[in-house]
Order: structure tokens, then sequence, then C-alpha cells
């Protein structure tokens, strides 16, 4: 079973992630998970971390001359920034983070306990597990991009830049949303089964498990709401040249908790970061006095970023639905099992 973990904090020497599960025999080139890493450090609205980062995968283990060996790999991001223990205590605890529901939590008194490990700087683990998915998926020609869609309610480029811009003129921060698609998945991985093993279930799981992410859409599911089945459901059709194919593609890929050939299309919506330069109203937590929320350095928007760290989720979903189904203990097991149920989807 493929499964990952990841440890570190924002301020402290490093993030690690350890992939369980990922088969032998499979080619790895850091060079295309620090081509990820990279993409996630850019985008309009970022802050000055991203100026003092370089993130830069380093392999510890499950490798043999750039292949992996079925052991677990290790891959660490050192943290340049490293300075957790030199910096000032947190008691006036930020609205939308992390920050007082911690507190109350593990009983702390300096926020800086959790907002060391709830920063959404744990994503470029995540994001490092996700490339060396991708890796695999691409093996199987299948593919995933993302984009962003809306900005603070814009939805051109330019629009977006000058939303950004304003926001951070007036000391605000903004969310927005962004879409991932997976290209070239073949019908069958998931579940009808199990209520823990639909796809779409664990699609939402890892999307919304990104800091600040809200809500998530699979499909049109939000338009199709408003709508008469009629009008929703993707119709099928047959042609010997085409074989079973649909016109429409309204469910995102997925049917029943299963893939079901076309494209896997999934909507993320980002709250504004909750971390603002003019900061909201609190309390301090050892006065008890209303106060200014703290600031910490950060994002003025991070929508884009959030897409990298979504095509990252969704490549380890679809990946450990992969492995479930045609998984064996090396790459040329997986294909052999892959090529044989494919020649079965043939009508």
């Amino acid at each position: 079973m493929l499964r990952f973990l990841t440890a570190g904090e924002s301020h402290g020497k490093a993030l690690i992630g350890i992939l369980e599960g990922m088969p032998a025999g499979l080619k790895i080139d850091i060079k295309d998970i620090d081509k990820d890493l990279k993409r996630r450090q850019e985008g309009y609205g970022r802050g000055a971390r991203m100026q003092i980062e370089n993130d830069s995968a380093n392999i510890l283990s499950g490798l043999m001359r750039g292949v992996t060996i079925g052991s677990p790999i290790a891959l660490m991001i050192e943290n340049k920034d490293f300075c957790i223990d030199n910096l000032p205590a947190v008691t006036n605890p930020r609205p939308g983070h992390a920050d007082m529901a911690g507190i109350l939590k593990y009983g702390f008194k300096d926020a800086r306990c959790v907002l060391e490990r709830a920063s959404a700087r744990e994503t470029a683990a995540r994001v490092g597990i996700g490339a060396i998915c991708k890796i695999l998926l691409a093996e199987f020609d299948i593919k995933i991009l993302s984009r962003v869609l809306m900005i603070g309610g814009a939805k051109t480029e330019s629009s977006m830049k000058e939303k950004i811009d304003e926001a951070k003129k007036s000391k605000d921060t903004l969310g927005g949303v962004f879409e991932v698609m997976v290209k070239g998945v073949v019908p069958g991985l998931g579940s009808c089964a199990h209520w823990d093993r639909r796809l779409d279930a664990s699609l939402a799981q890892a999307l919304m498990s990104i800091p600040a992410i809200k809500a998530v859409e699979i499909g049109n599911a939000i338009e199709s709401a408003g709508k008469p089945g009629s009008k929703v459901h993707d119709e099928i059709f047959y042609s010997k040249e085409k074989g079973v194919y649909r016109n429409t593609n309204n469910a995102g890929g997925i049917e029943g908790g299963i893939s079901n050939g076309e494209d896997i299309v999934a909507r993320a919506f980002m709250k504004p970061i909750s971390t603002l330069m003019d900061g909201l109203n609190t309390v301090d937590i050892n006065t008890k006095k209303q106060v200014k929320a703290s600031t910490e350095r950060s994002d003025v928007c991070a929508v884009s970023a959030a897409g990298v760290a979504g095509e990252a989720v969704t490549a380890f979903v679809i990946a450990k639905v992969f492995l479930e189904k045609f998984g064996g203990d090396s790459i040329s097991e997986v294909k052999r099992n892959y090529k044989g149920y494919a020649a079965g989807l043939k009508m």
C-alpha cells in the first residue's frame, strides 16, 4: 500500500517526507522533483520567505543509482531560514489560523508551538512526494495539471494581479480557486463498494488537507446542483473508432466513486491567507486584553502555489488507487498487470 508521512516545522532545520510502497525499478530524476518545488515557490503575491528559500530535494533512502529498490523513500528539504529556537513567542493568536484552536487543544502558552507545524511550509514536503508519484504515473501516460481559475473574484490574469496589488497596498490577503486535471486515467480506479475507497472522497480529503482550502468540487458539481438530471449526467455513446465515449464530462471523470475514463477534474476553493499585515482583533492569551493579531512573514496570495500542492496530493491519491488495482513489487510487474487490464477494456 502506498502511504506517506511528513515531518518538520516552518523554521525548523528541514522538512522530511517518507514515501512507502513505491515499486522497485522506477527511475527517479531529482530534477523532476526540484522543478515542482520551484513551481510551488512561484506565483504573483508570494512573500519574502520565497526569496530566502531555494527548495531542493535530497533523497536519503530508497534509491540505488537513481532507481527505486522497493524500500521507503525518504527525502529532505533543508530550511535556510532555520531559526525556530530564536523566534519570539506569539501570544496574540491570528483569527482564521490554527493558533487559538491549537493553544486550547495542547495547553500551550505560545502559539508558535502550533503555527510552526500548521504552516503551509509543510506542503513543500508533499510536493516532493507528489513529484515522485507523478514520475510513476507518467510511466502509464497519466498527466496531472493545474491552473488558477479565480483570485479575489477576478478571473483574468491581469485583473488577478490588480487585485493582488490592491490587497498588498491595503495590507490584506486574497484567496481564490484552482483546478486540478488528471489526464489519461483508465476506468476502474476507486470503489463503489466501500465509503473510504471512493475516489472522489479520497481526492476531496487530500485537497482539503492543504492549508486554507475550505471546499472542493468534483466536476461541475456546484453548477449541476441547480439543474435537472437531464442537463447534467454525461450520456454514453459507442463507436468502433472511439469505443465507449462521452460528449460531456460534468461528472469530472468519476461516477459512483470510480474513475470512468474521462479526465478527472477537481476544483479547490482557498480562503484568504490568515496572516494580515494589519492584524485583526484578537485576545492576548496572557493578559486576556483585546489586541491586534500578531503578524508573521507571509504571502498576500498563494493560490498558484496551492495549485502545485493540489497536483501533488492528487498525484499521491491517483498513484495509490492505481497501485491498489495494478500493484506489484516492481514496475515491470505493474506494467504487466496494467497491460492485461487495458486489453480487457476493449469492447
